[in-house]
């Protein structure tokens, strides 16, 4: 993959027009990952492209490594929200938003786990975690997802002069994802974010 003229271009790359996002951006020195807690990536990206939705993003990664670009990457997108991170805030103004598909967190029910919207997720793409003592679980991601997701930030970190990767969670209280499941610790030191 590369970027060239703001765009992500690559064989696994597919464009959406969200037409709502018009505003540029004064300067990007922060990536902000996300998880979709959605059906799956080509309806998070048409829901976040939706002109009657206060949201958007610049990418949406699927499971199986499919990238959605909804918005050029020096455009603002709205994904941050209320945020603050390194002194500053309202993000949307120096970020750039990556959605990851993934249904967030789950409920077990006997032996079986569903999302907040009714999927049965196989106890193999099921990410556990110890809470308070009592156990949670989550939709965990998939290599194809990391290894995309790893070099669409090494690209934007190259081009752009990134000095931030950050979690949605990082930047304000009100949200919890992308979650315990995603592995941001080794993203960041593989990317070399400190």
């Amino acid at each position: 993959m590369e970027i060239i003229e703001n765009l992500l271009f690559g064989e696994n790359v597919k464009y959406l027009q969200c037409s709502k996002c018009k505003v540029r951006l004064p300067r990007v020195d922060t990536i902000v990952l996300h998880g979709t807690v959605g059906v799956g990536a080509i309806s998070s990206a048409l829901y976040l492209c939706r002109p009657d939705t206060g949201v958007s993003a610049h990418v949406v990664i699927g499971r199986d490594a499919e990238v959605f670009q909804l918005l050029p990457f020096d455009v603002k997108a709205w994904h941050a929200g209320k945020s603050f991170h390194a002194g500053r805030v309202n993000l949307n103004d120096c970020s750039i938003g990556i959605e990851l598909d993934n249904a967030g967190e789950l409920q077990r029910v006997g032996d079986r786990y569903y999302s907040s919207f009714g999927r049965e997720y196989s106890p193999d793409q099921v990410y556990t975690i110890e809470d308070g003592g009592r156990a949670r679980y989550w939709h965990s991601f998939t290599e194809g997802q990391f290894t995309v997701v790893e070099e669409v930030c090494r690209l934007l970190k190259a081009c752009y002069g990134i000095k931030y990767l950050v979690r949605h969670s990082d930047i304000t209280s009100r949200k919890i994802d992308p979650g315990p499941a995603f592995p941001f610790g080794e993203l960041k030191q593989r990317l070399k974010f400190y």
